[in-house]
């Protein structure tokens, strides 16, 4: 590495891949990076203290997790590679169209990496994620790239394909070698017919169609449709698809082009972790701080400022408020592990920062993106958390943690309950239109579990506005004796209410207004962390909610 470069980013960067590396354990130790990495492990201990103060990792016991923080870098590349949003929701708009899975993916050196994913659910459905890497030669995508390969390009493809025959890279696929005259068989095609089909080359059953999004006078981007066998042949779905697809293909070409001529200094951007939260956590923590770790990350996410040609080390100076010096060696290292590039004195990411946990944590279940909070709750105010959906007149458990006494209160995940008798149900009915609240107030028929029971109409109705105003709801013994529960909210980034998440007791001598004034704050804090986690999971991806 350039004597300009930072180790202790490169080395971050390395333990940070060995974690979300694919083919690792969910739960990795410490003593594991230092076999993955080569690192020392008093190196690897200060590495993960670091990761951890920043949020990007979480320590649970001798067990290292990565957490849904860790995807706004991933997000950084995709908010300034184009306008990922409106991306996001054309890919699906067409999925929904089609009704087949829908793809865009980026050239990532001699591979494929998917920037924007939309999946159908069946029984035979694709698994694959954004940030995911596939090999070209055994998708579409790849053979459209390969369309516009130079002879440079084409040798770095070989030396690659000869260095990793087995296909060690990408142990999601099953082993199947490509030979170079297949591979450039299909490129050609690409070339003269203008979209690539892959029948069965990456999974046996599946089929796909490609077609290149032209960008800068290049091939930009790829769009894939992928089918399975059992639904159409690989011919039969490019002649149903390859109209629709190409059509789409200008659309978001047409998008990249408008973002591409937006300033970047019209892009307001902060970093969670600017030089003077830094330099705090360096001199709370000391020497098992790396803070030259922590300026290269928050480098790496100032460039989601980027747009078009990238940013000037100036503009990322001001972002970040670091020195343009270290802005610039950080802006090296970055560029040295390929998670950067620059033209003309501009940076920008590349698609390589998506490898950095994006795909894993987007394939987390939700029920495990909630654990880690209600457990920091549980442990808070020691009593059992729980949150639940909305499953048409019922709550359904998604997420709990309970808490280990003589007496404690047993729900399973996956049991329901009507929402009418419960915090939670109140919650998440106070979060839906009218015209539907009213249907499954209407269709739930209320009836008394206890003495305590609402089952007034116009009261539930009363109950269920004060919750939508209030911001929580309470109920005391009305589901079953003896019990108490203390209710919040959990919502997305346009402020629906997507999940509520509440606090059960055991009913005693303490009024009911004095337990949820002692736990709201405590319910309150963990929702908006919840919230946070899942804001930035489901900021380009989506999440698939029971």
């Amino acid at each position: 590495m350039p004597e300009e470069s930072v180790r202790p980013l490169e080395r971050g960067l390395a333990v940070l891949r060995s974690l979300a590396a694919p083919g690792h354990s969910q739960q990795m130790r410490a003593s594991d990076l230092v076999h993955a990495t080569g690192l020392a492990r008093s190196t690897v201990d200060r590495i993960v203290a670091t990761l951890a103060h920043l949020g990007y990792i979480r320590q649970q016991g001798a067990e290292l997790h990565l957490t849904p923080q860790l995807m706004k870098l991933g997000n950084a590349y995709l908010a300034a590679a184009a306008p990922a949003r409106e991306i996001t929701q054309q890919v699906a708009a067409l999925a929904d169209e089609l009704d087949e899975s829908v793809s865009l993916a980026a050239l990532d050196g001699d591979a494929v990496r998917f920037i924007a994913q939309s999946p159908r659910r069946r029984a035979m459905s694709v698994a694959f994620q954004v940030g995911d890497l596939l090999p070209a030669e055994r998708c579409a995508a790849g053979a459209v790239f390969a369309a516009a390969w130079d002879d440079e390009q084409w040798s770095v493809w070989r030396r690659s394909a000869a260095s990793d025959p087995h296909g060690t890279a990408f142990p999601r696929l099953r082993p199947r070698p490509v030979t170079e005259e297949d591979f450039a068989r299909r490129a050609e095609q690409a070339r003269t017919r203008g979209w690539a089909l892959d029948d069965q080359l990456v999974e046996p059953g599946l089929v796909a169609i490609a077609v290149p999004v032209a960008g800068d006078g290049r091939t930009r981007y790829a769009l894939s449709l992928v089918s399975h066998v059992s639904r159409h042949s690989a011919q039969e779905l490019a002649d149903i698809a390859l109209p629709r697809l190409q059509r789409e293909s200008e659309v978001l070409a047409g998008l990249f082009r408008r973002d591409a001529t937006r300033p970047a200094a019209g892009r307001e951007h902060t970093v969670p972790w600017p030089a003077h939260a830094v330099g705090e956590a360096k001199n709370e923590l000391g020497s098992g701080f790396l803070q030259s770790l922590a300026r290269g990350l928050a480098v790496l996410e100032a460039l989601e400022a980027a747009s078009g040609d990238g940013l000037p080390v100036s503009a990322v100076a001001q972002i970040t408020g670091l020195p343009r010096t270290t802005v610039r060696r950080c802006l090296v290292a970055l560029e040295q592990e390929g998670y950067a590039e620059h033209s003309d004195g501009l940076y920008r990411l590349l698609p390589r920062v998506l490898e950095l946990g994006h795909s894993r944590i987007a394939a987390m279940p939700f029920g495990d993106l909630l654990t880690p909070h209600l457990r920091a709750l549980v442990d808070r105010v020691q009593e059992s958390a729980s949150v639940t959906v909305l499953d048409d007149t019922s709550i359904l458990y998604v997420a709990r943690v309970p808490t280990v006494r003589i007496m404690t209160v047993h729900i399973a995940l996956g049991t329901r309950f009507p929402a009418y008798a419960t915090a939670m149900g109140r919650v998440l009915l106070s979060g839906l239109p009218d015209a539907e609240l009213e249907r499954i107030i209407a269709a739930s028929q209320p009836r008394a579990f206890t003495e305590h029971t609402v089952t007034s109409l116009a009261r539930l109705r009363a109950l269920i506005a004060a919750a939508a105003e209030q911001g929580h709801a309470a109920i005391d013994e009305e589901l079953e004796e003896g019990l108490r529960s203390v209710a919040v909210p959990i919502k997305d980034t346009d402020g629906n209410v997507i999940a509520a998440l509440n606090v059960a007791e055991h009913s005693g001598s303490t009024p009911l207004q004095e337990s949820s004034d002692r736990l709201l704050p405590a319910l309150r804090d963990t929702a908006r962390a919840i919230e946070n986690d899942l804001h930035t999971v489901t900021r380009f991806s989506a999440l698939r909610i029971p």
